[in-house]
């Protein structure tokens, strides 16, 4: 029985990878990913021999997360304030470390359901049917929220055909294609 054990193990800094991804906080992602593992050896005995082991992982993280994500909406969100947070308050040195803010700021404006499959192709590397099988939902439909996450995040970011948001890109992108996601005009965002 020590064989599922130390692949769980191998699988931690997937796990927690996609946790900092999904909660943009360490705290609240290791939370998450000790949630998750909780979760998955309780459950080891569901878990059939010969499946993939890391996408039986991811689900049990992704749907922890949508869990929680319910569980604030109902309860209100609460701030907490910690001695860090002067920390976030000065500004990046860097060019890159503005386009990695700028770009986590677009992926969070994606509607969650774009958001976890983007991260999972290009953060995780997993094949469209690995995503399909954690997410638990058809190709075809993984395919189409990529394509509209990676337009979307083109047009948040004014990045266009470099990178892995490389693609075609819409002429004539709007407001109206993106739900939740504000506008942005002149530079400055409205809305």
């Amino acid at each position: 029985m020590a064989g599922p054990y130390r692949e769980i193990e191998a699988e931690i800094p997937r796990l927690r990878r996609y946790a900092r991804a999904l909660t943009h906080d360490l705290v609240a992602a290791d939370d998450l990913v000790q949630d998750c593992l909780t979760r998955a050896l309780g459950k080891l005995h569901l878990w059939q021999q010969g499946t993939d082991l890391r996408a039986w992982l991811l689900t049990i993280l992704h749907n922890q997360y949508v869990n929680h994500i319910r569980r604030a909406a109902r309860e209100g969100a609460a701030v907490r304030l910690n001695e860090r947070e002067p920390l976030l308050a000065r500004a990046p040195q860097q060019g890159r470390r503005l386009e990695l803010r700028d770009l986590e700021r677009a992926l969070a404006k994606l509607p969650m359901e774009q958001r976890s499959v983007i991260l999972l192709v290009a953060l995780e590397g997993m094949s469209y049917e690995e995503v399909a099988a954690v997410l638990d939902i058809p190709i075809g439909t993984i395919r189409s929220r990529l394509s509209r996450g990676r337009e979307a995040l083109r047009w948040l970011t004014g990045t266009r055909g470099t990178g892995w948001l490389a693609g075609r890109s819409s002429k004539h992108a709007s407001a109206s294609r993106y739900p939740g996601v504000e506008q942005k005009t002149a530079g400055h965002w409205a809305g």
